[in-house]
């Protein structure tokens, strides 16, 4: 006789306006204002990268220009991201959520899933074990967040995004008719712009216009992409909370928000290569190589290309990762104009598998980078670079000394 298999009990923990949050915790005399985190405010320049709540009501949204949400909310303090800071706030809420159940998988540096399938006992059902974080988290680090509950991390994470701020909602299998498949399909977790308008020309404008559509249709149309988006239509996601997902270094990348457009082709390579040469500076440190480089292209609606191109011969050389992203550029740019750009190296190695050429001085090439590095490390980040960083179009000043193109 078969056990009847116990149904999981998935949290995704939502922390709302996260960035926001973090600056009203630290400093009490902004709690109840309107919080603008963005690029450089005395400069106004870049986008709002998180806005309070007392901002939004005003209609400034993540990924709006600095002038236009000040515009907007004139009001509003206008404060430069402290990624630092959020790091070390997000690393802190996950230890406590490792308090409930030892099955704590961050998804972002704003949420993370937690498994408590046998941890009743312990704090209740799944509700219960949500109004007790998010108590735990708001005492002790200050930041409102908002739960999900589900019997996956589909649903869960779905679920968190039904209420905000300090939002709690519980999704079962059987709600998903009623509550997910009249929502619009571009609320499905999966769908993104792109896929959006491949299924509104195909009639599909709701979540349970695709739970209807035969799912053989959608494998031919989209691969295996498009048999998960059926099942995720369906309320089905079998994967598991993975604690150890973020072990290891899977892929090194950096991307930058720029301050204008960018539209011209040389331009774009100035930040190309600087960004190419951080990468490689941030893989040789990591002791890796890679094989496969990727070019992430938005423009100012945050519409993205998204391409990547395997090289011959694995690689932490800056000059190998631009000129793959050089190509890839060539071959996928539209030419709309350019406002985020983004390089990832993948497929990585120890860099002790590197195979030197007898016919290239890949040699002297590794010997310059690392002579390179340790002046750098010495001297500071500024100390040697490109002569093409003095251009107008290069953001390496911006970036020097940052994480992630912010102040630490």
């Amino acid at each position: 006789m078969k056990t009847k298999e116990k149904k999981r009990i998935i949290l995704l923990a939502d922390m709302n306006s996260f960035y926001a949050s973090v600056e009203q915790a630290i400093n009490p005399a902004l709690k109840g204002q309107p919080i603008i985190v963005c690029g450089d405010p005395a400069r106004r320049h870049g986008i709002v990268l998180a806005a309070s709540y007392e901002a939004k009501v005003n209609g400034v949204k993540t990924a709006m220009t600095v002038g236009e949400a000040h515009r907007l909310c004139p009001e509003a303090h206008l404060v430069p991201p402290r990624m630092k800071t959020y790091i070390e706030v997000s690393t802190r809420i996950v230890e406590i959520m490792k308090e409930f159940s030892p099955l704590v998988e961050p998804f972002s540096i704003d949420e993370a899933f937690a498994e408590i399938t046998g941890c009743e006992q312990l704090f209740g059902d799944g509700e219960n074990t949500a109004k007790l974080m998010q108590k735990r988290i708001s005492q002790e680090e200050g930041i409102p967040c908002s739960i999900g509950v589900g019997p996956n991390k589909l649903l869960a994470k779905m679920a968190a995004g039904f209420q905000k701020p300090w939002g709690l909602t519980v999704l079962t299998s059987d709600d998903v008719p009623k509550r997910i498949w009249p929502l619009p399909i571009k609320k499905l977790f999966g769908v993104g712009g792109r896929m959006e308008q491949h299924f509104q020309r195909m009639a599909i404008r709701t979540i349970g216009d695709l739970a209807d559509t035969d799912p053989e249709l959608l494998a031919r149309r989209f691969g295996v992409i498009g048999r998960v988006l059926h099942q995720s239509a369906n309320g089905i996601d079998y994967s598991p909370v993975d604690p150890h997902t973020l072990d290891g270094c899977k892929s090194i990348g950096h991307q930058f928000t720029l301050s204008r457009d960018y539209v011209t082709e040389s331009e774009i390579k100035v930040v190309l290569r600087e960004l190419a040469e951080e990468v490689g500076t941030r893989a040789r440190r990591a002791k890796r190589v890679g094989r496969t480089v990727s070019l992430l292209l938005k423009d100012a609606d945050f519409r993205s290309v998204y391409r990547s191109l395997t090289i011959p011969d694995p690689s932490n050389i800056g000059r190998d990762i631009f000129h793959a992203s050089v190509q890839l550029m060539s071959e996928h740019w539209d030419r709309e104009p350019v406002r985020l750009v983004g390089i990832t190296l993948s497929n990585l190695v120890p860099d002790d598998a590197v195979q030197l050429d007898l016919f290239k001085a890949k040699d002297k090439e590794y010997q310059l980078a690392e002579a390179i590095d340790g002046i750098r490390d010495r001297f500071g980040t500024q100390s040697i670079f490109l002569a093409q960083s003095l251009s107008e179009a290069s953001v390496f000043t911006d970036r020097a000394g940052k994480i992630g193109g912010h102040i630490q």
